[in-house]
């Protein structure tokens, strides 16, 4: 399937009882079950069409429900959980033992050490990041659009992941999904919203890498270079097969699952 990467980065696209998702060689190695769904197989209408995951969207609230059971089977997951996203620095964390209490709260990040929880990130252009510790099994995954980025919302979340379950930063490997690539991220008043250092992934006039920024800040944070893939795939660049907030406006959302094996 022709897709338009600016990284020129080979890509699969595996499909399966009508969904399609795409999946990332290092999380394959460690084990993680894990799939960012496109927008196909669903039964959404137009301009939701058709693997529609979001309730704040305009759609038919039984479309989206039919999606999420679709994307549940697909996984083998118990439950998926995702959350009201809020470009925020809020941490969902959800240990063994609570009891089934995986409540959809504010937040943009989910962590769990719980075995066939799916947890989900949905987007339309922002980043979806799974990070996993192979070594303790804990998995996470966080939201992140350019306010995520200013905040430092995987910094966050990998210090929540270190310590709440007692993570180190030299095990988890970290993939960032389809979202806003380089060539469509263009912030005309990156002045006002962006640090300083910021700068350095200035790629063009007013366009800005920040799959690149997301990298630094795995970095930073004490990620090996080597444990942090990037799908390099544009989204308002691929409407067939991806939602984007800034290639059509009224749209869906896709959705990002990573989930624990038992």
């Amino acid at each position: 399937m022709p897709i338009n990467n600016p990284m020129n980065k080979p890509v699969v696209i595996h499909s399966s009882s009508g969904l399609s998702c795409l999946q990332f060689e290092s999380l394959e190695k460690t084990g993680l079950s894990h799939s960012v769904f496109t927008r196909k197989g669903g039964v959404s209408a137009s301009p939701y069409e058709s693997l529609n995951i979001s309730y704040n969207t305009g759609d038919l609230p039984s479309s989206i429900g039919k999606n999420l059971e679709l994307i549940k089977g697909q996984m083998g997951a118990s439950q998926i959980v995702s959350m009201n996203q809020v470009h925020g620095i809020d941490v969902a964390v959800f240990h063994k033992g609570d009891h089934n209490d995986y409540a959809v709260r504010n937040a943009d990040a989910i962590i769990t050490d719980v075995p066939m929880l799916g947890i989900m990130v949905k987007q339309a252009d922002c980043q979806g990041v799974i990070l996993h510790d192979p070594v303790r099994d804990v998995a996470a995954v966080v939201h992140c659009g350019w306010r995520g980025n200013v905040q430092n919302i995987l910094g966050v979340a990998l210090l929540r992941m270190m310590s709440e379950f007692g993570c180190e930063t030299r095990d988890i490997v970290a993939a960032i999904g389809p979202s806003l690539g380089p060539c469509c991220s263009e912030f005309t008043t990156y002045r006002e919203i962006f640090p300083r250092d910021f700068i350095t992934h200035m790629v063009s006039e007013n366009h800005f890498n920040l799959w690149e920024v997301s990298r630094m800040q795995l970095l930073r944070a004490g990620l090996n270079k080597e444990k942090i893939e990037t799908a390099g795939i544009c989204t308002k660049c691929n409407t067939d097969l991806f939602y984007s907030y800034r290639g059509e406006g009224e749209t869906g959302r896709f959705g990002t699952v990573a989930m624990l094996k038992e």
